[in-house]
């Protein structure tokens, strides 16, 4: 049987972040490989990298693979994409066509899950406030102490609004922590609920309960601005709000009120739009922090490059694949 081809777009300055020599070895073991440029492939250049592949390897930058492209790429039958989303890269003859497609972003949940954890640890505790606080000049016994409300994650009450491969990490990484686990998903049951070990709640209620409320669903219309005046009002006084899925799900004017009025804490790794304006009152709030969209891999993006070979692996063998993506499943995901 003749080898598939496998064509990289991502562009060969992005392979020491995304593959080691070990995963391309792998690849190399299997598969002819076609390399391209040194940047994510453009239209034109992915035509031609495409014109005798069997299957590629995409990630952020890469041009999608419309009907130009395809109309060029006679025998592709696979693609493995390294991103936490296949949204923009697919098109309507992609999915006419029944081209397999697998997506490595199950690894980068796993990263932006422990950025979360990390988050409502220090969270919680107001870390970065106290440090402040101290940098200042203050210490415990300053009459501005008691405004920060040190506590622990420990036996606290988590609202996740998702359950998704991110939202499902942090529930595994919170296991040690005894909290009660609250989430908001309509795609959850309860069978579903209960091997999770949480309880599926109505948002509201979960706002209203939760000592932490974190963000991990996806950006649709549905969930547009699923964060509102009208819910941010019932979050708890003390409460943290963490974001490291996508700003339009909170509507960033009535977040702005309800923190001007000092009552919770955020988090904010991901802003609407990002990054926030100059003279946003979001980079001036002291209940609040800004991170610049880092929750997901920095050094440890390699791990996409091993599943994506390994799913290439598994589908010119025969075998099932890790996590497949349909088109039915685009109104959920990310």
């Amino acid at each position: 049987m003749n080898r598939p081809t496998v064509a990289i777009t991502i562009g060969t300055e992005n392979y020491p972040r995304m593959f080691s020599h070990e995963t391309l070895e792998s690849l190399g073991a299997f598969a002819d490989i076609e390399h391209g440029g040194t940047e994510p492939a453009g239209k034109a250049e992915l035509t031609e990298l495409l014109a005798d592949a069997d299957a590629c390897i995409t990630s952020w930058g890469v041009h999608r693979l419309d009907a130009d492209v395809l109309a060029g790429a006679p025998r592709l039958r696979a693609m493995a994409h390294m991103g936490s989303s296949v949204k923009r890269f697919t098109s309507p003859e992609f999915w006419a066509r029944g081209i397999h497609l697998t997506s490595a972003g199950i690894t980068l949940a796993r990263d932006v899950a422990e950025t979360t954890l990390g988050m409502m640890i220090v969270g919680r505790k107001r870390i970065i406030p106290l440090g402040r606080h101290l940098r200042d000049g203050g210490w415990r016994d300053s009459p501005t102490w008691d405004r920060w409300d040190a506590r622990e994650l420990t036996r606290s009450t988590v609202g996740l609004i998702g359950a998704s491969n991110v939202g499902r990490h942090v529930i595994s990484l919170l296991a040690p922590f005894e909290t009660t686990i609250l989430v908001a998903d309509p795609y959850l049951d309860d069978a579903d609920a209960a091997e999770l070990g949480v309880t599926k709640v109505e948002l509201p209620e979960l706002l209203s309960r939760a000592d932490v409320v974190s963000l991990h669903c996806p950006s649709t219309a549905e969930t547009h601005h699923i964060l509102d005046a009208d819910g941010l009002a019932l979050m708890g006084d003390h409460a943290l709000l963490i974001n490291t899925a996508r700003g339009e799900l909170i509507d960033e004017t009535a977040l702005i009120a309800a923190l001007e009025q000092g009552r919770f804490f955020a988090f904010l790794d991901v802003t609407d739009p990002e990054p926030c304006a100059l003279d946003s009152p979001l980079r001036r709030l002291d209940n609040v922090v800004l991170t610049p969209h880092t929750a997901g891999c920095i050094e440890n993006c390699n791990r996409m490059g091993e599943l994506a070979v390994d799913e290439l692996r598994r589908f010119f063998a025969g075998e099932a694949p890790v996590y497949k993506i349909t088109e039915d499943m685009l109104d959920r995901i990310a």
